[in-house]
């Protein structure tokens, strides 16, 4: 029986698995195909590929600053340069852009580099025995550990744990926001001369060109578009019952503010993050039950960011450690 069962391996799952890994035996369970959680990347075509989750990161504290830093050294992470353009013209310190050299679930492949991934293990129950934890999953597949490490988002992580967690917990005010993403290809020899747009509209938020980020040379342009949250609101519950329809709206939008030709479009896929991140810190950091042996850190009890994720596993690991 193994110490410890990381589910999710997003960065939050990714930073606790690597730091327990240097004392404990470890496994990281994920219902996706590979890692990355919301940071992760979709490949279209040989090289070709979308960061259809985490866009970059701008670290701020100096630990965390420190740590993209060495990933940057290691070319783990590389900057992303060019034309970033903000129309909703808020004043804020511009930042440096972090991104994956070859994608942005590169952060979290390199932190679990040689630790035992079981993929496509989707969780459905946990269940604490007096001394250890037995993790159920949609097929039936019971695997059983010493200590259990959540990385839900706060409303999957409060049902699946409702038995073994606290009040505290449970009444934390967290809102979890949406986001819906398009993944668009184009057909074209034109070279777009923009890294990312940020909107000021009624449905999109946010576009990158992938091609901006140098992973690949291609004659096709590559976009990743997301709606702004108050439209992916009124949308995330019924897109997947006409999804060509969503997608034609925000593709439509998109041409008409950017200038490029729907015609061209040669592909184009989407997906929706139903809890994409919680805008506000919570009174918490992240949450240890030494009772039951359960962890649980994730971005959302700090805020919307990548680094968020990575001060609460950090956060985490303190309280293991205590």
């Amino acid at each position: 029986m193994k110490d410890f069962c990381i589910v999710g391996s997003g960065v939050a799952g990714s930073t606790i698995a690597n730091l327990l890994a240097k004392k404990y035996s470890i496994d990281i369970l994920d219902k996706a195909r590979g890692p990355g959680g919301r940071a992760s990347n979709r490949r279209y075509k040989n090289k070709l590929s979308f960061d259809h989750g985490l866009q970059y990161i701008s670290p701020k504290s100096n630990n965390f600053k420190k740590f993209i830093i060495r990933l940057n050294k290691k070319k783990i992470l590389k900057e992303w340069t060019g034309n970033h353009l903000d129309f909703t013209f808020e004043k804020k310190k511009l930042l440096i852009k972090y991104i994956g050299t070859k994608g942005n679930n590169d952060i979290c492949k390199n932190l679990l580099t040689n630790i035992e991934k079981k993929f496509n293990t989707h969780v459905k129950k946990i269940v604490f025995k007096k001394n250890y934890w037995e993790v159920s999953t949609i097929n039936n597949t019971k695997f059983l550990y010493k200590n259990l490490v959540l990385t839900f988002p706060f409303p999957q992580m409060k049902n699946i744990a409702k038995r073994y967690i606290n009040n505290k917990l449970k009444n934390l005010d967290v809102r979890m926001l949406p986001n819906i993403t398009i993944m668009a290809v184009y057909k074209s020899k034109k070279i777009i001369p923009i890294s990312s747009i940020k909107f000021n509209n009624r449905i999109l938020g946010w576009a990158s060109n992938e091609n901006s980020k140098k992973r690949f040379n291609s004659n096709l342009n590559l976009w990743t578009i997301q709606t702004n949250y108050s439209w992916a609101q009124k949308n995330i519950n019924k897109y997947k019952n006409n999804k060509l329809k969503t997608k034609n709206i925000i593709l439509k939008e998109f041409c008409k503010l950017t200038g490029l030709n729907n015609k061209d479009k040669i592909f184009s896929s989407i997906h929706g993050w139903k809890y994409s991140y919680n805008k506000k810190q919570t009174k918490m950091q992240s949450y240890f039950s030494k009772k039951f042996k359960l962890g649980i850190c994730g971005d959302w009890f700090l805020g919307p960011k990548a680094e968020h994720a990575w001060l609460s596993a950090n956060d985490l690991f303190k309280k293991i450690r205590l």
